[in-house]
């Protein structure tokens, strides 16, 4: 059993920043990945930012230059630092893990930007 826990979602306005994190428990092993994805309405699941295990990073077009992800190994954590924040960046939130063939996924925090 994996459980992922989020935290760090909110409202911000425009230009402004949030940091997400996620922390998995549970069964652990030989982890790929871990990394945000992210839901807006009436659109599709979009990967957002992910971190390998050797450390190798990749970041959706749209975010790159203002979100920066990164982990605690030792804590099995991830983060997702948000900066210069837009309001299509407004959406649900996912932390994913990645572990095999196997994809775990977070509860979603919601992150809304005014303009």
């Amino acid at each position: 059993q994996v459980q992922l826990v989020e935290s760090g979602g909110g409202l911000v306005q425009a230009g402004g920043s949030l940091r997400l994190s996620c922390a998995a428990s549970g069964s652990i092993f030989r982890i790929n990945a871990m990394g945000w994805y992210r839901q807006a309405p009436g659109k599709q699941r979009e990967l957002v930012a992910r971190i390998t295990y050797g450390g190798s990073t990749n970041y959706a077009d749209s975010v790159k230059g203002r979100f920066t992800v990164s982990r605690d190994s030792a804590k099995n954590t991830v983060y997702l630092q948000m900066l210069s924040l837009k309001p299509e960046d407004t959406a649900v939130y996912y932390c994913n893990l990645n572990i095999g063939a196997l994809n775990y996924w977070g509860q979603g925090t919601q992150v809304t930007v005014s303009s």
